[in-house]
């Protein structure tokens, strides 16, 4: 709904999103996610390396990221090449192929913290820097 042009308040309001760019953001380079591993290497944050690792192969939103949960990635003491996730939103299964840095800093995590098949892959509370 549209403002009065009689509204004394409203005649020099301008619009949230003028001036800015809107639509679709563009993908990240190589470049940058290279200095995001980097940062998080160097940080030591396994968990968020692992996390961004698998956004990165997966292409899922966060919230599917999240609800992901150990029996879905590993396969004995591996991680598997390839995962089967249902989206939240649209109810649908996504498969996607894990490639060999997501598998290296994901098996780094789950080792380093345990549990069971049915455990989610990041818990909550679990945001920690190992040393």
């Amino acid at each position: 709904m549209g403002h009065s042009c009689y509204d004394l308040a409203t005649s020099d309001r301008r619009a949230w999103n003028a001036g800015k760019k809107v639509g679709t953001k563009r993908p990240l380079k190589p470049r940058q996610i290279w200095a995001i591993r980097f940062f998080l290497d160097r940080e030591r944050r396994l968990r968020d390396r692992a996390l961004f690792d698998l956004a990165i192969d997966s292409k899922l939103r966060g919230c599917d990221l999240v609800k992901i949960k150990i029996g879905h990635l590993v396969v004995g003491p591996e991680i598997r090449t390839r995962a089967v996730v249902i989206q939240q939103k649209t109810g649908r299964p996504v498969q996607f192929e894990l490639m060999s840095d997501a598998r290296s800093s994901l098996l780094t995590w789950l080792e380093r913290r345990g549990g069971t098949v049915d455990d989610y892959a990041f818990r909550v509370g679990s945001i920690q820097r190992f040393t």
